[in-house]
Protein backbone atom coordinates (compact mmCIF):
# COMPACT_ATOMS: atom_id res chain seq x y z
CA UNK A 1 0.00 0.00 0.00
CA UNK A 2 1.29 3.13 -1.16
CA UNK A 3 1.79 6.41 0.95
CA UNK A 4 -0.31 9.33 1.03
CA UNK A 5 -3.27 7.66 0.09
CA UNK A 6 -6.53 8.18 1.22
CA UNK A 7 -8.92 5.13 2.71
CA UNK A 8 -12.72 5.41 3.42
CA UNK A 9 -14.08 3.16 5.96
CA UNK A 10 -17.34 2.59 7.67
CA UNK A 11 -17.41 5.32 10.59
CA UNK A 12 -18.06 7.11 13.11
CA UNK A 13 -15.10 6.21 15.63
CA UNK A 14 -15.57 3.48 17.37
CA UNK A 15 -17.00 1.20 14.78
CA UNK A 16 -15.42 -2.90 14.20
CA UNK A 17 -13.97 -1.39 10.99
CA UNK A 18 -12.20 0.69 12.69
CA UNK A 19 -10.99 -1.29 15.53
CA UNK A 20 -10.20 -4.11 12.38
CA UNK A 21 -8.61 -1.26 10.08
CA UNK A 22 -6.37 -0.19 12.87
CA UNK A 23 -4.81 -3.67 13.89
CA UNK A 24 -2.99 -3.66 10.10
CA UNK A 25 -0.06 -1.66 10.52
CA UNK A 26 0.55 -0.59 6.95
CA UNK A 27 -2.97 0.81 6.66
CA UNK A 28 -3.72 2.81 9.78
CA UNK A 29 -0.64 5.06 8.62
CA UNK A 30 -2.86 6.00 5.23
CA UNK A 31 -5.16 8.81 5.23
CA UNK A 32 -8.29 7.59 6.71
CA UNK A 33 -11.72 9.00 5.70
CA UNK A 34 -14.23 8.36 7.52
CA UNK A 35 -18.16 7.56 5.93
CA UNK A 36 -21.74 6.65 7.03
CA UNK A 37 -22.18 4.04 5.40
CA UNK A 38 -20.96 1.15 3.26
CA UNK A 39 -22.36 2.11 -0.51
CA UNK A 40 -21.12 5.38 0.43
CA UNK A 41 -17.11 4.01 1.01
CA UNK A 42 -17.45 1.85 -2.30
CA UNK A 43 -19.23 5.01 -4.15
CA UNK A 44 -15.88 7.00 -2.65
CA UNK A 45 -13.55 4.62 -4.23
CA UNK A 46 -15.27 4.34 -7.47
CA UNK A 47 -15.51 7.89 -8.13
CA UNK A 48 -11.93 8.33 -7.10
CA UNK A 49 -12.36 10.70 -4.50
CA UNK A 50 -10.69 7.76 -2.27
CA UNK A 51 -7.85 5.62 -3.35
CA UNK A 52 -9.07 2.48 -1.03
CA UNK A 53 -11.79 1.21 0.84
CA UNK A 54 -12.30 -0.97 3.74
CA UNK A 55 -15.96 -2.61 4.41
CA UNK A 56 -17.22 -5.62 6.27
CA UNK A 57 -18.88 -8.77 3.99
CA UNK A 58 -19.37 -11.52 5.87
CA UNK A 59 -19.87 -12.73 9.23
CA UNK A 60 -19.45 -15.97 10.93
CA UNK A 61 -22.96 -16.01 12.36
CA UNK A 62 -25.12 -14.09 10.19
CA UNK A 63 -23.14 -14.51 6.82
CA UNK A 64 -23.17 -11.88 3.98
CA UNK A 65 -23.24 -8.24 4.54
CA UNK A 66 -25.40 -8.29 1.93
CA UNK A 67 -25.24 -4.39 1.11
CA UNK A 68 -21.74 -4.68 0.67
CA UNK A 69 -21.97 -7.75 -1.67
CA UNK A 70 -24.79 -6.36 -3.79
CA UNK A 71 -22.77 -3.53 -4.38
CA UNK A 72 -19.82 -5.17 -5.33
CA UNK A 73 -21.80 -7.22 -7.28
CA UNK A 74 -24.31 -5.16 -9.13
CA UNK A 75 -22.70 -1.44 -8.98
CA UNK A 76 -19.48 -0.94 -8.35
CA UNK A 77 -16.33 -2.36 -10.55
CA UNK A 78 -14.22 -2.78 -7.54
CA UNK A 79 -11.07 -5.21 -7.09
CA UNK A 80 -10.39 -6.52 -3.49
CA UNK A 81 -6.97 -6.17 -2.26
CA UNK A 82 -6.64 -8.51 1.10
CA UNK A 83 -9.03 -9.99 3.82
CA UNK A 84 -8.69 -9.46 7.09
CA UNK A 85 -10.82 -11.58 9.73
CA UNK A 86 -11.46 -10.27 13.00
CA UNK A 87 -12.79 -11.74 16.17
CA UNK A 88 -15.83 -9.63 17.20
CA UNK A 89 -17.19 -9.05 21.16
CA UNK A 90 -20.09 -6.77 21.11
CA UNK A 91 -21.34 -4.98 24.21
CA UNK A 92 -24.10 -3.32 25.96
CA UNK A 93 -23.75 -0.25 25.81
CA UNK A 94 -25.51 2.72 28.30
CA UNK A 95 -25.19 6.27 30.25
CA UNK A 96 -23.11 5.64 33.30
CA UNK A 97 -25.92 4.87 35.99
CA UNK A 98 -28.12 3.02 33.68
CA UNK A 99 -29.63 0.04 35.49
CA UNK A 100 -31.11 -3.16 32.82
CA UNK A 101 -34.30 -2.47 34.18
CA UNK A 102 -34.62 0.52 32.56
CA UNK A 103 -34.18 0.10 29.20
CA UNK A 104 -36.40 -0.17 26.40
CA UNK A 105 -34.38 0.83 23.40
CA UNK A 106 -31.53 -0.62 21.53
CA UNK A 107 -29.90 0.54 19.17
CA UNK A 108 -26.95 -0.63 16.75
CA UNK A 109 -26.09 -2.40 13.09
CA UNK A 110 -28.45 -4.33 12.05
CA UNK A 111 -25.64 -7.47 11.88
CA UNK A 112 -24.83 -6.51 14.96
CA UNK A 113 -28.82 -6.63 16.79
CA UNK A 114 -28.82 -9.87 14.72
CA UNK A 115 -25.68 -11.64 16.54
CA UNK A 116 -27.18 -10.94 20.15
CA UNK A 117 -30.82 -11.75 19.18
CA UNK A 118 -30.91 -14.65 21.84
CA UNK A 119 -29.47 -12.76 24.44
CA UNK A 120 -31.93 -9.29 23.84
CA UNK A 121 -34.66 -11.97 23.95
CA UNK A 122 -33.27 -13.07 27.70
CA UNK A 123 -32.57 -10.39 29.08
CA UNK A 124 -34.47 -7.41 27.48
CA UNK A 125 -37.73 -9.05 26.54
CA UNK A 126 -39.45 -5.94 26.11
CA UNK A 127 -37.09 -3.93 24.70
CA UNK A 128 -37.27 -2.63 21.28
CA UNK A 129 -34.31 -2.35 18.29
CA UNK A 130 -33.87 0.20 16.36
CA UNK A 131 -31.16 0.17 13.57
CA UNK A 132 -28.42 2.68 13.13
CA UNK A 133 -25.86 2.92 10.55
CA UNK A 134 -23.09 1.10 12.39
CA UNK A 135 -22.40 0.28 16.16
CA UNK A 136 -20.60 3.08 16.64
CA UNK A 137 -23.15 5.46 15.11
CA UNK A 138 -25.75 3.21 17.87
CA UNK A 139 -23.05 4.54 20.55
CA UNK A 140 -23.18 8.30 19.52
CA UNK A 141 -26.72 8.27 19.69
CA UNK A 142 -27.24 6.76 22.67
CA UNK A 143 -24.61 9.45 24.51
CA UNK A 144 -27.18 12.68 23.27
CA UNK A 145 -30.13 10.93 24.83
CA UNK A 146 -31.47 13.31 27.84
CA UNK A 147 -32.70 9.98 29.91
CA UNK A 148 -31.23 6.06 30.30
CA UNK A 149 -33.41 4.04 28.50
CA UNK A 150 -31.78 3.88 25.57
CA UNK A 151 -28.72 1.35 24.91
CA UNK A 152 -26.51 0.29 22.02
CA UNK A 153 -24.70 -2.74 21.24
CA UNK A 154 -20.98 -2.11 20.15
CA UNK A 155 -17.46 -1.98 21.18
CA UNK A 156 -15.33 -1.23 23.83
CA UNK A 157 -13.25 1.93 22.22
CA UNK A 158 -16.91 3.30 21.23
CA UNK A 159 -18.00 3.56 24.81
CA UNK A 160 -14.92 5.41 25.26
CA UNK A 161 -15.14 7.39 22.25
CA UNK A 162 -18.95 8.32 23.54
CA UNK A 163 -18.86 8.65 27.25
CA UNK A 164 -20.45 5.25 28.17
CA UNK A 165 -19.94 2.35 29.77
CA UNK A 166 -20.33 -1.15 29.58
CA UNK A 167 -23.35 -2.45 31.44
CA UNK A 168 -22.74 -5.94 30.26
CA UNK A 169 -20.08 -7.71 28.22
CA UNK A 170 -19.75 -10.13 25.46
CA UNK A 171 -23.37 -10.77 24.89
CA UNK A 172 -23.02 -12.00 21.20
CA UNK A 173 -24.91 -15.46 20.86
CA UNK A 174 -21.36 -17.35 19.51
CA UNK A 175 -18.61 -17.25 21.53
CA UNK A 176 -16.60 -17.84 17.82
CA UNK A 177 -17.72 -14.62 16.67
CA UNK A 178 -15.67 -13.48 13.78
CA UNK A 179 -16.04 -10.70 10.66
CA UNK A 180 -14.54 -10.77 7.55
CA UNK A 181 -13.49 -7.30 6.16
CA UNK A 182 -11.82 -6.98 2.35
CA UNK A 183 -10.05 -3.96 1.10
CA UNK A 184 -10.65 -2.54 -2.03
CA UNK A 185 -9.43 -0.89 -5.21
CA UNK A 186 -10.88 0.49 -8.23
CA UNK A 187 -7.94 -1.57 -9.88
CA UNK A 188 -4.86 -3.68 -9.63
CA UNK A 189 -4.41 -7.48 -8.15
CA UNK A 190 -2.15 -8.20 -5.72
CA UNK A 191 0.66 -10.35 -7.07
CA UNK A 192 0.48 -14.14 -5.61
CA UNK A 193 1.27 -15.32 -2.33
CA UNK A 194 0.94 -19.01 -2.25
CA UNK A 195 -1.64 -18.62 0.20
CA UNK A 196 -4.32 -16.46 -2.03
CA UNK A 197 -8.25 -16.70 -2.73
CA UNK A 198 -10.03 -15.44 -5.43
CA UNK A 199 -13.73 -13.90 -5.63
CA UNK A 200 -16.14 -14.39 -8.70
CA UNK A 201 -19.70 -14.00 -9.33
CA UNK A 202 -21.31 -15.94 -12.03
CA UNK A 203 -25.01 -15.48 -13.56
CA UNK A 204 -26.32 -18.57 -14.69
CA UNK A 205 -28.52 -18.77 -17.47
CA UNK A 206 -31.98 -19.65 -15.71
CA UNK A 207 -33.29 -21.05 -18.65
CA UNK A 208 -31.26 -23.90 -18.73
CA UNK A 209 -31.31 -27.09 -16.63
CA UNK A 210 -28.59 -28.01 -14.45
CA UNK A 211 -26.56 -24.66 -14.25
CA UNK A 212 -25.31 -24.70 -11.04
CA UNK A 213 -24.33 -28.47 -11.33
CA UNK A 214 -21.95 -27.11 -14.41
CA UNK A 215 -20.20 -24.75 -12.52
CA UNK A 216 -19.87 -26.99 -9.37
CA UNK A 217 -18.73 -29.37 -11.89
CA UNK A 218 -15.71 -26.93 -13.15
CA UNK A 219 -14.55 -26.74 -9.73
CA UNK A 220 -14.91 -30.21 -8.74
CA UNK A 221 -12.76 -31.65 -12.03
CA UNK A 222 -10.02 -29.36 -11.15
CA UNK A 223 -9.76 -30.07 -7.21
CA UNK A 224 -10.48 -26.97 -6.72
CA UNK A 225 -11.38 -25.79 -3.14
CA UNK A 226 -14.53 -23.35 -2.11
CA UNK A 227 -14.30 -21.48 0.86
CA UNK A 228 -18.24 -19.45 0.31
CA UNK A 229 -20.62 -20.27 -2.12
CA UNK A 230 -23.45 -18.53 -2.08
CA UNK A 231 -26.85 -17.53 -3.97
CA UNK A 232 -28.12 -13.91 -4.90
CA UNK A 233 -31.18 -12.45 -6.84
CA UNK A 234 -29.97 -10.40 -9.63
CA UNK A 235 -33.13 -8.22 -9.07
CA UNK A 236 -34.21 -9.03 -12.69
CA UNK A 237 -37.20 -11.08 -11.61
CA UNK A 238 -38.03 -14.56 -9.51
CA UNK A 239 -35.91 -17.11 -10.12
CA UNK A 240 -32.74 -15.09 -11.33
CA UNK A 241 -29.82 -15.74 -9.28
CA UNK A 242 -26.20 -15.28 -9.76
CA UNK A 243 -23.97 -17.21 -7.16
CA UNK A 244 -21.30 -15.89 -5.34
CA UNK A 245 -18.10 -18.04 -5.22
CA UNK A 246 -14.47 -17.30 -3.41
CA UNK A 247 -12.29 -20.40 -3.61
CA UNK A 248 -8.72 -21.23 -2.95
CA UNK A 249 -6.00 -20.00 -5.24
CA UNK A 250 -4.69 -16.90 -7.39
CA UNK A 251 -5.77 -16.02 -10.87
CA UNK A 252 -2.05 -16.45 -12.14
CA UNK A 253 -2.45 -20.08 -10.99
CA UNK A 254 -2.52 -22.33 -14.60
CA UNK A 255 -5.55 -24.89 -12.68
CA UNK A 256 -7.31 -21.55 -11.64
CA UNK A 257 -7.07 -19.32 -14.90
CA UNK A 258 -8.76 -22.64 -16.67
CA UNK A 259 -11.33 -23.28 -14.46
CA UNK A 260 -12.50 -19.46 -14.50
CA UNK A 261 -11.95 -19.15 -18.27
CA UNK A 262 -13.79 -22.29 -18.65
CA UNK A 263 -16.53 -20.79 -16.92
CA UNK A 264 -16.74 -17.72 -19.14
CA UNK A 265 -17.00 -19.84 -22.22
CA UNK A 266 -19.75 -21.70 -20.50
CA UNK A 267 -21.98 -19.14 -18.70
CA UNK A 268 -21.29 -16.22 -20.65
CA UNK A 269 -21.24 -13.73 -17.39
CA UNK A 270 -18.74 -13.72 -14.95
CA UNK A 271 -17.64 -11.49 -12.66
CA UNK A 272 -13.89 -10.90 -11.20
CA UNK A 273 -14.23 -9.27 -8.05
CA UNK A 274 -10.26 -10.01 -7.30
CA UNK A 275 -7.46 -12.80 -6.27
CA UNK A 276 -5.71 -11.10 -3.25
CA UNK A 277 -3.98 -12.70 0.04
CA UNK A 278 -6.08 -14.92 1.91
CA UNK A 279 -6.47 -14.04 6.04
CA UNK A 280 -4.69 -17.12 7.95
CA UNK A 281 -1.46 -18.90 6.39
CA UNK A 282 -2.55 -22.63 5.14
CA UNK A 283 -1.33 -22.98 1.73
CA UNK A 284 -4.30 -22.20 -0.44
CA UNK A 285 -4.05 -24.15 -3.33
CA UNK A 286 -4.25 -28.11 -2.53
CA UNK A 287 -1.13 -30.08 -3.67
CA UNK A 288 -3.82 -32.37 -5.00
CA UNK A 289 -5.18 -29.45 -7.58
CA UNK A 290 -1.67 -29.07 -8.80
CA UNK A 291 -0.63 -32.42 -9.21
CA UNK A 292 -3.92 -33.46 -10.88
CA UNK A 293 -3.61 -30.42 -13.39
CA UNK A 294 0.37 -31.41 -14.01
CA UNK A 295 -0.88 -35.15 -14.54
CA UNK A 296 -3.22 -33.54 -17.13
CA UNK A 297 -1.05 -31.59 -19.23
CA UNK A 298 1.70 -34.31 -19.50
CA UNK A 299 -1.16 -36.12 -20.76
CA UNK A 300 -2.38 -34.14 -23.45
CA UNK A 301 1.87 -33.50 -24.28
CA UNK A 302 1.42 -36.63 -25.14
CA UNK A 303 -1.30 -37.17 -26.97
CA UNK A 304 -0.05 -34.03 -28.99
CA UNK A 305 3.43 -35.54 -29.66
CA UNK A 306 2.12 -38.61 -31.82
CA UNK A 307 0.91 -35.58 -34.14
CA UNK A 308 2.43 -36.11 -37.56
CA UNK A 309 5.27 -33.70 -38.17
Amino acid sequence: VGENKRLAYLGPSGTFTEQALLNQTDLRELELVSVSSIPEVLKRVSDNEADLGFVAIENSIEGSVNITQDTLTFDADLLIQREVVSSIELNLLVKPGTSLDEITTVLSFPHAIAQCKDWLSDNLPNAVTEAANSTADAAKQVSGKSHNTFAAIGTERAADAYGLEILVGGIQDHSDNETRFVLVASDGVPSPTGYDKTSIVVFQDADRPGSLLGILQEFAARSLNLTRLESRPTKKGLGNYCFLIDLEGHISDEVVADCLKNLHVKNGSVKFLGSYPAAGDDNTISDKATVDSEKADSWLDELRGRIDK
